[in-house]
């Protein structure tokens, strides 16, 4: 009994042993795979890009942005920041500098919207997020603002976004049934909520007539109940 213990004891301990070997094995070669990032910042891209393969990394320039204190054509940025632990092949991305803001903002409010990027394309600039607003009194497609405002100072990218006016939708609502109910009735409904009142046919004589009795049952409608409608739509209907 003793040797037996003896025995799952020791094979206990080398079990531990061999875990404790694969776990510190796994780690270094996990860790041997690691780099740290190297500065990059006020390199040229050029110089950057061949610093950054010397230690098995790859480079990719994102962004420009202005700056007053980076000389314009050097890196402003970068991310992984110097000295992170990153795997062989991760990719650094940096922002290049263009230099201190030389750039009046135009304005290009009222414009249209592609009047407004060739305008802003004309300058060195980009257009930047375009985003678009349903007002019922502005011309479809106007410039109604843009960020940053005209002759902004201390820009940080070359990009202007825009607001720009789009046509509003027609209201649209969901035709209800008005089958079983008396013409008349339904008239003065359709009236009140701004639609019209199409052709009127009596199904025993299947012809068109605008002059049917008001006291008329509805066996039928067009469009029919649960279609999307717009404001002023003529319907139709048959009765008996």
């Amino acid at each position: 009994m003793k040797s037996l213990f003896r025995f799952a004891l020791l094979a206990l301990m080398l079990l531990v042993v061999a875990l404790l070997s694969a776990l510190t094995a796994m780690q270094l070669a996990i860790h041997g795979r690691e780099v740290a990032v190297p500065d990059l910042v006020g390199k040229t891209p050029p110089d950057a890009r061949r610093i950054a393969e010397q230690s098995e990394l790859q480079l990719d320039v994102e962004r420009q942005y202005y700056s007053a204190s980076v000389p314009a054509g050097n890196v402003l940025s970068q991310l992984p920041p110097p000295g992170a632990q990153v795997r062989r092949g991760w990719q650094i991305r940096v922002a290049e500098s263009l230099g201190p803001q030389r750039v009046a903002i135009p304005s290009v409010v009222g414009q249209s919207e592609r009047a407004a990027e060739i305008n802003i394309e004309r300058r060195g600039l980009n257009v930047g997020a375009v985003a678009h607003l349903e007002l019922p009194d502005a011309a479809a497609g106007e410039v109604l603002s843009q960020a940053p405002p005209t002759n902004a100072g201390s820009v940080s990218a070359p990009k202007i976004s825009l607001l720009v006016s789009e046509p509003s939708q027609p209201q649209s609502f969901v035709m209800p049934s008005f089958v079983g109910q008396p013409l008349g009735s339904v008239t003065l409904a359709l009236q009140d909520a701004g639609f019209r009142l199409g052709n009127v046919t009596n199904q025993s004589e299947n012809a068109a007539s605008t002059s049917r009795s008001p006291a008329s049952i509805i066996v039928s409608q067009n469009p029919a109940a649960g279609e999307k409608v717009a404001i002023g739509t003529a319907v139709s209907f048959e009765v008996r």
